[in-house]
């Protein structure tokens, strides 16, 4: 474990190309892991019926919930507590940390009781038909359970890495999704659990992720979660808020983008236009991940440096990360747009499915590689605490530009309005977000000279 000096010196004088590598290859590995079970529960439901599949598409929106509010807390109380301890401020961070986890186990808390109450209604509402309701509440009422438990897997994940302990996250995430992994087949299959299976599946996966990360800050963090310095005072709750809310907007912005694409998909197709989008999602995601993962290595260095005035190299950490984050997206479209039939096809085998995840994957790939430029900027502002501008960033891919376009363009090209929808939200969030980052950056440069 590293001392507060020489965490200081290693964060701030470690080259920053070095730096972002050593800190985002464990967290891109996490993120591809974590990726990886996600998509699993996808691959192994569709092995059951093409309904099972569109349920665990519905519910990819009610997990969106649990990670928005999750990140709200993770992002908001991580951020703040690096930039403190950048400057110096320990006993402030210490209460920023505690503060952030416990606000996620009581959101957590309620939104569990809260879903479970009212599961039926809010099947309805996420686009369930007579055919898939069961299949949905089945597994959103145990996704909700665990809710508390990966609402707080997330903060402690981002608090570690805030710290430059990204080593301890990676552990934490994989020995969850290893757990995922392994019992999917084993309940659905083995004990014929079918989508209840997956369901358990990721509350243990999640709960032991939980459980080894929150060992893992008290061995691997410099600072310890105490309940003594818990403090829901206006103070705590603004600084969180303000680091936290872009993570808000993005992710709550996800929830209801992946609803209302539900809504219109099974408007359009039924259940096999649901499953074909949900396949697409969850692949893209995988993919995203690498970038997130990357992106991620780069927070901590961007927040920690800025909050010590080197801000010189936080912004060299941007443009390293556009760099070769974008390098990346552009050999993965390549693949996606040339492969997308076979890919969809090793999800359902479905001939309805396949066209529908064909058209939707080859439009995403097009515009795949402007999301280096979208994340890298979101990041940089959020890390350097610039909330409103950070908060703009973030719902620009999921909201401002979506929503719009998920009402509009269904109506003017049916099924394949839906299917380009995501696509022509990246061009437009891309155009925002480049005069977003450049403000920022010069500003930067300005102070560094």
């Amino acid at each position: 474990m590293k001392t507060q000096e020489a965490r200081y010196e290693y964060l701030t004088q470690t080259p920053v190309p070095r730096l972002i590598l050593q800190l985002s290859v464990p967290t891109i590995i996490s993120m591809l892991v974590t990726g990886i079970y996600n998509t699993a529960d996808t691959f192994f439901v569709g092995q059951i019926s093409t309904q099972a599949s569109a349920a665990v598409g519905l519910v990819l929106s009610v997990m969106a919930v649990i990670q928005a509010l999750g990140f709200f807390a993770g992002h908001g109380s991580g951020s703040c507590l690096s930039r403190l301890l950048g400057a110096g401020k320990i006993q402030e961070a210490e209460e920023t940390a505690a503060t952030g986890f416990a606000l996620a186990l009581v959101m957590g808390t309620v939104l569990a009781v809260m879903g479970n109450l009212f599961a039926e209604p809010i099947c309805l509402l996420l686009g369930a038909s007579e055919a898939s309701l069961a299949d949905t509440m089945i597994y959103m009422r145990i996704i909700l359970a665990g809710a508390p438990f990966m609402m707080g897997q997330f903060v402690v994940n981002n608090q570690l890495r805030y710290q430059g302990n990204a080593y301890y996250a990676m552990i934490g995430l994989m020995a969850g999704a290893i757990i995922n992994i392994g019992l999917d087949p084993a309940l659905m299959f083995g004990l014929k659990l079918g989508v209840a299976g997956a369901a358990i599946s990721t509350v243990c996966g999640q709960l032991i992720s939980f459980t080894i990360l929150l060992a893992g800050s008290r061995r691997g963090g410099s600072i310890r979660l105490r309940k003594r310095n818990v403090r829901f005072s206006p103070h705590y709750l603004k600084e969180i808020t303000n680091s936290g809310l872009p993570s808000l907007f993005r992710q709550g912005l996800a929830a209801l983008a992946t609803l209302l694409l539900n809504l219109q998909a099974g408007r359009m197709g039924g259940d096999a236009a649901i499953a074909g989008m949900s396949v697409v999602t969850k692949v893209l995601m995988l993919l995203s991940s690498v970038l997130i993962g990357f992106g991620q290595g780069y927070q901590p260095v961007c927040s920690f440096n800025y909050g010590a005035g080197l801000h010189n190299r936080a912004r060299e950490g941007y443009f390293f990360c556009v760099k070769y984050g974008t390098a990346f997206l552009t050999a993965a479209a390549a693949v996606c747009y040339t492969f997308a039939p076979k890919i969809i096809t090793l999800f359902r085998d479905d001939p309805d499915v396949i066209a529908v995840g064909t058209a939707a994957m080859r439009a995403q790939a097009i515009s795949l590689p402007l999301m280096g430029v979208i994340v890298m900027t979101n990041m940089m502002l959020q890390s350097t605490g610039k909330g409103l501008k950070a908060s703009i960033a973030s719902s620009s891919r999921n909201g401002i530009f979506f929503i719009p376009l998920i009402l509009i363009l269904p109506r003017l090209y049916g099924l394949w309005g839906v299917e380009i929808t995501q696509a022509c939200a990246d061009v437009l969030s891309f155009f925002l977000a480049i005069p977003l980052a450049s403000s920022e950056l010069k500003k930067m440069h300005a102070r560094s000279v």
